[in-house]
């Protein structure tokens, strides 16, 4: 039967080819291949090519703002204007506005330009006072109120140049910028590069920008990111301290304590939902519970705080689930067989082995709130605020909603201190994300 059924088979087709070579259909799936390699390299390219010019245009933009330009001159500060009766009085002398000072100023500055030899072209001389900050009179009558004995002295300042004239010095505005700029003409630059020779006026590092405050559209040229980053700092305190315990036991409680029923499963789903809430949301929530409710104080950081502290929460309660998830069952076993209870397995066993990851997503959480914007703007901090805050209760603003008054500001000095502050900003986001990276890269276990 064999010899049969073996005679009356078809015979088989001769292999036309190799198995060491690539036959049609190989050779079009392995090119289908090589194709998809390149466009994923070349998107990637792409996006690395952006994300190069965006962050150059931000450098270049920036960088500019972290120095600033000074004019120095010695000003003359008379009895006759500053102290009328003479008794050395800050109360009294605190009479004098600073319109008062303008022409104390204006005087000082026409004096130093002559006795520098450099001539002054305006019809009126007065002018000269365009090149100098709006700030001035406040600084000087600051410095005068707190020593009253410089009076009838002529004591030297340091005042910050106008923002046209600091944009001059850095290249920023152009003799050609000034046709139609009411503020400054061609014949200031050229009292600008007499008195650069003349060693009155230099570029120096702007601490400032760094430890002061903001300032009002007419001078740029003073306006800091210090009280910013001290409600950016109040808040994130506030985050930390309320985020990190309320996330961490939610996580615990629903993965090693809560029975597992419809009641859990939909806690579950509502907390992966209100991690892809818009932020303003959470914006109105706080607008409405905390301002208009609870009628804690507006534009303060502990407002601020709490709302980024009901949007971080589900991402921390997520990666500290996932953490919890991330260790053996075996160590829970291993506890509980040597008589440890559920408790003790979960806290001295348990979490220790999971607090890395659930460090590295706290302070991923902290970084995305460090950055938000819209629902600090639906709260008021984005107020004027001059003054530093000293607690969270105080009023204050915050780096990004600092960032976005800028930008929304059409004053051009603002354009380099906002791609400034946006540097700053991602230098906290890049160390706080390096955080991260090295806790978890330190303490990380593998089974």
């Amino acid at each position: 039967m064999t010899d049969a059924t073996s005679a009356g088979a078809a015979p088989r087709p001769a292999r036309s080819s190799s198995i060491l070579e690539q036959d049609t259909r190989t050779r079009k799936r392995n090119a289908a291949e090589s194709r998809f390699k390149m466009y994923g390299i070349a998107a990637i390219g792409i996006g690395i090519f952006f994300l190069c010019v965006l962050l150059f245009a931000i450098v270049r933009n920036g960088i500019p703002a972290f120095t600033q330009t000074f004019i120095t001159a010695e000003i003359a500060l008379p009895e006759d204007r500053l102290d009328k009766t003479g008794n050395r009085d800050p109360e009294e002398m605190a009479k004098v506005s600073t319109f008062g000072y303008k022409p104390v100023i204006v005087d000082g500055l026409v004096r130093a330009l002559e006795d520098a030899g450099i001539e002054i072209p305006f019809e009126d001389k007065a002018d000269v006072e365009k090149m100098i900050s709006a700030a001035a009179p406040a600084q000087v009558r600051d410095t005068v109120l707190a020593n009253p004995e410089l009076v009838g002295q002529t004591v030297e300042f340091r005042f910050l140049a106008s923002s046209r004239v600091d944009g001059y010095e850095k290249g920023r505005v152009t003799r050609g910028d000034l046709a139609r700029d009411k503020n400054l003409d061609a014949e200031h630059l050229d009292v600008v590069d007499a008195m650069k020779d003349a060693g009155m006026l230099e570029r120096t590092f702007n601490w400032d920008f760094i430890f002061g405050a903001d300032a009002s559209e007419s001078r740029p040229e003073q306006a800091g990111i210090g009280v910013a980053m001290l409600g950016s700092f109040f808040m994130m305190l506030v985050v930390l301290a309320l985020a990190l315990p309320i996330g961490v036991a939610a996580s615990i409680y629903l993965e090693e304590f809560a029975p597992k029923n419809r009641w859990t499963d939909l806690i579950e789903v509502n907390i992966s939902n209100l991690a892809a809430v818009p932020s303003i949301v959470f914006g109105i929530l706080g607008l409405a519970v905390f301002i208009q409710i609870a009628h804690l104080p507006q534009s303060a950081p502990l407002v601020g705080g709490l709302v980024l502290t009901l949007m971080t929460l589900p991402t921390v309660i997520i990666s500290t689930r996932a953490s919890l998830k991330a260790v053996p069952p075996s160590i829970r076993d291993a506890a509980l067989g040597v008589g440890a209870s559920k408790m003790q397995s979960t806290f001295h066993h348990v979490l220790p082995l999971a607090m890395p990851g659930i460090l590295t997503g706290t302070i991923i959480g902290l970084a995305q709130a460090l950055g938000e914007t819209a629902p600090l703007l639906l709260i008021g901090m984005n107020a004027f605020v001059t003054a530093a805050p000293s607690t969270p209760f105080d009023a204050a603003t915050a780096l990004p909603t600092q960032i976005f008054i800028w930008a929304d500001s059409p004053e051009r000095g603002f354009v380099a201190r906002t791609s400034a502050a946006i540097l700053v900003l991602l230098g906290f986001l890049v160390l706080m994300n390096a955080i991260a990276i090295f806790l978890r890269n330190r303490f990380e276990r593998r089974w």
